[in-house]
């Protein structure tokens, strides 16, 4: 099962108020929980979604530069919203080692734009930025282990 057909499920939980959603396949098996410890997000902002990424194996596609968490020089802005983590993973700002960050400091993205790759059992999981704004900071190492619901980037909208 690709990436794609995963948010499709999402979306259509999310249209449908469903909680949890669960398939298995041969030798795969994917479970999908809205909410976080099993309490529906009814009367939340947002609906997270814990996502079970089935295993497959992937060739190894790890950036070997490590770099430091930076902030764009601004003021501190209460409209700033944060792109958080939708899953257990390691964070990796490039596609592959040779490659440049998806995103830098200044960036304008869109919500289609993938701004990271999480890393989760083997499986190279893209993350779009899901909001239209300038990338303000970036708030996780390359390389660095992220958890469920944990910001990763500051976004100021435009």
């Amino acid at each position: 099962m690709e990436l794609k057909d995963i948010k499709a499920i999402i979306d259509l939980m999310k249209k449908n108020s469903i909680t949890e959603f669960e398939l298995e396949e041969k030798d795969s098996k994917l479970r999908l929980k809205r909410g976080l410890n099993g309490v529906s997000p009814a009367n939340q902002n947002e609906e997270p979604v814990q996502i079970a990424p089935m295993p497959v194996v992937v060739p190894s596609l790890l950036p070997a530069v490590t770099t430091t968490p930076t902030t764009m020089p601004t003021t501190a802005n209460s409209a700033e919203s944060d792109i958080k983590s939708p899953m257990i993973g390691t964070f990796y700002r490039s596609p592959s080692p040779e490659s440049a960050a998806y995103v830098e400091i200044g960036t304008e993205v869109n919500s289609d734009t993938v701004v990271c790759i999480i890393e989760a059992m083997k499986v190279m999981n893209e993350i779009k930025a899901e909001a239209k704004g300038v990338i303000t900071q970036i708030l996780v190492e390359n390389g660095k282990p992220v958890e469920f619901g944990q910001p990763m980037f500051k976004i100021r909208p435009a």
